[in-house]
């Protein structure tokens, strides 16, 4: 007798959740929202990080060619150490705060060699290419100097004023200009400017060098003392007396 086939055992019932199609509707946890996301966000994550990386490489490119050329300007000035290099430097940089320092020096040189209309020059160009800081203040009590000794007295005296007046400019700078003030006093025996000039130094800076020079001048040049008025005799004047010696 044939036994009979023993039946195959049937296929389990195939699990039709997962031929839904999952979006950011039915996305339940957190790995199918991410992976919605990626789907849908993939392409221009990569193109923005993409993005991203190309600046940070550009900008640290930028950087080091800036760093590269101010470490050539910097040589360029080591290097220029004749008032001919100097000038060939600041004309070459003239907007490089290292141009007005060799300015400057060139004004300090032209300066002490006499000729105060090129310093003046000099001076004045400092002072426009450093636009503030202590060289710039330090140019514009040069200039003041300058303009007194190239015939511009008043003009420079009242530069010197200012500078010595005005509380928010640097104290050394101030502390020069008063003394400055009592030296040119003291040229014109005028005691009582020395007076003056020396105790606004003294408010300023009394530790300083200019300070103890100023000192000197004044014990050199006291104020004149005040005239004291004639006495008269009142009472004899009033009656028509003369009075003996008159």
């Amino acid at each position: 007798m044939t036994t009979p086939a023993t039946p195959s055992s049937p296929k389990p019932a195939a699990d039709d959740r997962n031929l839904v199609a999952v979006d950011a509707a039915t996305a339940v946890g957190l790995e199918e929202k991410l992976h919605v996301f990626w789907q849908k966000n993939g392409v221009a994550v990569l193109v923005l990080c993409g993005l991203v990386l190309l600046g940070i490489i550009a900008k640290g490119g930028w950087d080091y060619l800036n760093r590269q050329k101010e470490l050539d300007v910097e040589k360029d000035y080591a290097a220029a150490t004749t008032p001919e290099a100097r000038k060939a430097f600041a004309a070459a940089h003239p907007e490089h705060s290292l141009a007005g320092i060799a300015q400057l020096r060139l004004a300090d040189d032209a300066y002490a060699a006499g000729k105060f209309a090129d310093a003046l020059v000099g001076y004045e160009a400092v002072q426009k290419t450093l636009h503030g800081g202590p060289l710039a203040a330090r140019a514009k009590l040069g200039a003041a100097l300058a303009k007194i000794s190239s015939g511009k007295a008043a003009d420079g005296i009242a530069e010197l004023k200012a500078l010595a007046g005005d509380p928010s400019q640097f104290k050394g700078v101030r502390a020069e200009a008063a003394y400055q003030l009592t030296s040119l006093a003291a040229d014109a025996a005028n005691g009582a400017d020395v007076q003056k000039f020396a105790d606004q130094l003294m408010s300023i800076d009394p530790q300083s060098a200019w300070a103890q020079r100023a000192i000197t001048l004044r014990a050199m040049y006291p104020a004149a003392p005040a005239p004291t008025p004639a006495k008269k005799d009142t009472a004899a004047a009033a009656m028509g007396v003369a009075l003996p010696g008159k």
